[in-house]
């Protein structure tokens, strides 16, 4: 039986390998676009878009981004969780990290997702952000004050409108 499963596992890669092999003549499709969710509290659907927005601002980083969801409304739930999220950026900002590296934001309330980034930034040492990307993900009206805050860090900034 042992011998039977080793020869099956073979044959399988083997077969796999060949199928890789081959070119294909049909063009390879593109994967559907994600597109901005219309409800805040669609987590799944925030997660496509905002990685979405990530992978084509990536450009030259290689690791993996850091990336922090905003949520949007006013309950104390909502409120809760964006202070989680608030203390996570506070931790990472005063902490810094390295060059190569990415911090990108977004959530369905832009003007939430600016004050996150803003407040975290207050307290960047000078310089101490130099090689690393800033993604801002919202709306152009907040774009100017968050690149305020995060210019005193060395980041490089960028904006993405939702």
């Amino acid at each position: 039986m042992r011998k039977f499963l080793i020869i099956a596992t073979i044959a399988l890669l083997g077969t796999f390998g060949l199928a890789a092999c081959q070119k294909s003549e049909q063009p390879v499709a593109q994967a559907a676009r994600a597109v901005k969710p219309t409800s805040p509290t669609d987590m799944k659907g925030w997660q496509a878009y905002l990685g979405q927005i990530v992978q084509d601002n990536l450009g030259n980083i290689t690791n993996p981004p850091y990336l922090y969801f905003v949520p949007a409304g006013d309950s104390p739930d909502d409120q809760a969780a964006r202070g989680r999220v608030q203390d996570e950026v506070n931790s990472v900002v005063a902490t810094t990290v390295l060059p190569g590296n990415m911090v990108a934001a977004g959530g369905p309330d832009s003007s939430k997702t600016a004050q996150v980034l803003e407040t975290a930034f207050k307290n960047a040492q000078p310089g101490s952000f130099k090689g690393v990307v800033v993604l801002f993900i919202g709306d152009k009206a907040d774009e100017a004050a968050v690149q305020a805050a995060v210019a005193p860090s060395g980041a490089t900034f960028k904006f993405a409108q939702m």
